[in-house]
């Protein structure tokens, strides 16, 4: 309750927890080893407060790798939701990617699960990683079970369709990048790539059917993932369509 407490003050009062110290964000971390995972909830939740206080962003950033942990060692969604919010809220500093190349498969169990809220938050955190060139592969490469595709049904709620589409244009988009395609990668047969890309994957037949999805934003960005699809970024000579299409949605009509 004092955590929770503290948590409302920050966001209320920020000219007053600006004078806080850094031994306070170091006391507040250290209730992240609380047996109780309720506890640790609230301590990330008021980590997650004080992120919003430029000061301390670097102090809570040491932190990450902490998070992570928890992530990947506790089956808890209302800690995985605390966790991830948190770490969207930050930009996770370079020394973090080892641990997050270990909890990868954790965070696609996440996503892979039946908890909405907290696979809209994983799958924002996935689709910030997919733009970081030393963890592209160890995406693309990671395990997903045989349905991975049902993610993409319309019957999915609209808010985790656009997050999951907006996850699959960028990992094509960085597929299809120089720096790239000029490694011969190779991918388990379970893997995130063959579910999407894969000479089996039926990612064409969803993002077609969720053309006529009734939310806008969930067909404007399945038409992007359908160009990023069909025109590379390095790919020079490309049908008139495909530059049209570029040039339709860049100006966002």
């Amino acid at each position: 309750m004092i955590l929770h407490s503290i948590t409302r003050c920050v966001y209320l009062l920020e000219a007053e927890a600006s004078a806080c110290t850094a031994d306070d964000i170091v006391l507040v971390a250290s209730m992240l080893d609380d047996k109780e995972n309720s506890v640790k909830i609230q301590a990330l939740n008021t980590l997650k407060a004080f992120s919003g206080i430029r000061k301390f962003r670097l102090q809570i950033q040491e932190h990450s790798i902490k998070v992570l942990e928890l992530i990947s060692t506790i089956w808890d969604s209302e800690l995985h939701i605390a966790s991830l919010r948190l770490l969207n809220n930050l930009p996770l500093p370079d020394f973090a990617h080892p641990q997050l190349r270990r909890v990868m498969p954790a965070l696609m169990e996440i996503l892979q699960s039946d908890y909405i809220l907290a696979q809209v938050q994983v799958i924002r955190l996935l689709s910030s990683l997919a733009q970081k060139n030393d963890l592209l592969y160890d995406i693309l490469n990671c395990q997903v079970h045989s349905n991975f595709l049902n993610l993409f049904q319309a019957t999915q709620p609209g808010s985790l369709l656009f997050e999951v589409l907006v996850f699959a244009e960028r990992l094509s988009e960085g597929r299809n990048t120089p720096h790239y395609r000029a490694v011969k990668w190779h991918y388990n047969e379970q893997s995130l790539h063959e579910a999407l890309f894969g000479d089996e994957s039926r990612l064409a037949d969803r993002l077609l059917a969720l053309v006529i999805h009734p939310e806008e934003e969930v067909q404007i960005q399945a038409c992007k993932v359908i160009v990023s699809l069909q025109c590379p970024k390095d790919v020079g000579l490309r049908p008139s369509l495909c530059h049209a299409s570029r040039s339709y949605f860049n100006n966002g009509e």
